[in-house]
């Protein structure tokens, strides 16, 4: 009981407070966390996370405007944004980077580069290998992608900076053993 009560004290503040980034919280007091199990916070925990993931991936289908006329989809955006801030990275790199299969990172590199935003160029190490580079229009996109969502990681940015280095370093440590988890199951 004793984790419990730790944790609960650490997110007190926040269960009153009704932190906006943590609506579950906001039923919870830290009366009611003392009651609760490990078992029972941790599956709330689990919930909450595939929450924000289901929102993660709705957002990521979301266009990002590049002109009247363009439009790319934020999981476009990030991979083009991934090239342009490491020029000459690999397709394998992409999918290490996102945590997808190479097979989804080439379909990725291959649909961008039909669309224009990137160019593939044999890597001199490697014939199997490619290295990308985004085009002037890649870096519009990039440029389109770094205003849109500029705003919304400083606003995370700001609410997480309320946090102690504890918690952050806490959630950390969490959403790395979650990782951990989806990889073993992604890997079967």
């Amino acid at each position: 009981m004793s984790n419990l009560t730790d944790l609960s004290s650490g997110f007190g503040a926040l269960a009153h407070g009704a932190d906006p980034l943590i609506p579950w919280l906001k039923h919870y007091t830290v009366k009611d966390m003392n009651g609760d199990s490990k078992e029972d916070l941790v599956r709330a925990t689990v919930w909450q996370l595939m929450r924000v993931a289901n929102r993660f991936a709705r957002i990521e289908e979301l266009p990002i405007r590049i002109d009247e006329d363009l439009a790319i989809t934020t999981k476009e955006a990030h991979t083009i944004e991934a090239i342009g801030d490491r020029p000459g990275l690999s397709v394998t790199d992409v999918a290490t980077t996102f945590g997808i299969t190479k097979s989804a990172a080439s379909q990725m590199v291959t649909k961008l580069a039909a669309k224009g935003f990137l160019t593939k160029v044999r890597a001199p190490h490697s014939n199997k290998e490619w290295q990308l580079s985004l085009t002037p229009l890649g870096w519009r996109a990039f440029h389109a992608h770094e205003q849109a969502h500029g705003q919304d990681f400083a606003r995370v940015v700001d609410h997480l900076s309320g946090f102690s280095l504890n918690q952050i370093a806490t959630l950390t440590v969490l959403l790395e053993a979650v990782g951990g988890i989806m990889d073993e199951r992604l890997g079967e």
